[in-house]
């Protein structure tokens, strides 16, 4: 498990470094104009961004925009797990206003001095970013009314337990609202290592069912898993044979099955911690 946590905060901390010498932090690694990679291009509509500093724009690893799906209202406290350069936490702080709060957590020096520096030349006063583990929360319990999260959860080894966490520091009534990759079926082992190259950014992707079971273990409710990008092959064609994947042969057997999906729980009103 330490590992894994290793691994991630290495490419997580390179990733970063990239962005503020001028590169990409998608998962092709190429220049900052050229992310060929089909799962975390084209996010964010121009008119989101415009605002914030290119570096929280470039920064982002995700799969999704958990702040155009979530519903945010003003006064509410939000936190984003795996916050990253910070690009969520900076949106969500404007849609909840001055009365609310955004925090992020991130494990990472290099992403926790991006943020907070995009922090500063984005003057967003009410997000806070904190040095911490998804699976160890650094906030009370019954703290927080949303928690979003942008492809980050899958990274987890112990997502039983990074579910637990969002459960307790969310408040009775609070929301789970991320976005993830998820699959749809079984894939084998060895072809899902395989494609481990394609999502590279999303290694360790839950089957869909999965996922609703450890939410519901972990005592959420109301749990919805949508699809928001259903990944073809040919749309990673180029990308993967880049990397001497075979496409051919493993394109059968993943096809259709690999997407990012809108992840929404609630943790039941009166079920404090």
């Amino acid at each position: 498990m330490e590992n894994i946590k290793d691994v991630v905060r290495e490419k997580y901390a390179e990733a970063a470094l990239r962005v503020q010498t001028g590169g990409s932090s998608c998962c092709g690694a190429g220049p900052a104009t050229e992310c060929s990679d089909p799962i975390t291009s084209n996010l964010y509509e121009r008119g989101q961004t415009a605002e914030l500093p290119e570096a929280a724009v470039l920064a982002s690893l995700g799969c999704g925009n958990p702040t155009a799906l979530a519903e945010l209202h003003p006064g509410e406290t939000v936190l984003d797990l795996g916050s990253g350069g910070g690009i969520d936490v900076l949106l969500s702080g404007r849609r909840v206003g001055p009365t609310g709060k955004a925090y992020g957590v991130d494990m990472t020096d290099e992403m926790l001095a991006l943020a907070n520096e995009n922090k500063l030349q984005a003057g967003v006063e009410n997000v806070e970013f904190l040095k911490g583990e998804i699976e160890n929360i650094p906030l009370p319990d019954n703290s927080i009314d949303v928690i979003i999260s942008n492809c980050v959860i899958n990274l987890s080894a112990n997502k039983d337990r990074v579910l637990r966490e969002a459960f307790r520091v969310l408040k009775p009534g609070g929301r789970l609202a991320v976005s993830d990759v998820v699959t749809r079926g079984e894939i084998p082992p060895d072809v899902r290592h395989s494609v481990l190259l394609w999502v590279g950014c999303v290694a360790g992707a839950l089957e869909e069912n999965e996922y609703r079971n450890k939410l519901g273990a972990a005592g959420f409710v109301k749990v919805e898993v949508e699809p928001t990008r259903i990944y073809r092959v040919d749309d990673a064609r180029e990308f993967l044979a880049a990397g001497g994947v075979d496409v051919d042969a493993i394109a059968p057997v993943v096809d259709g099955k690999i997407m990012s999906a809108f992840v929404r729980a609630v943790k039941p009103a009166g079920k404090g911690v």
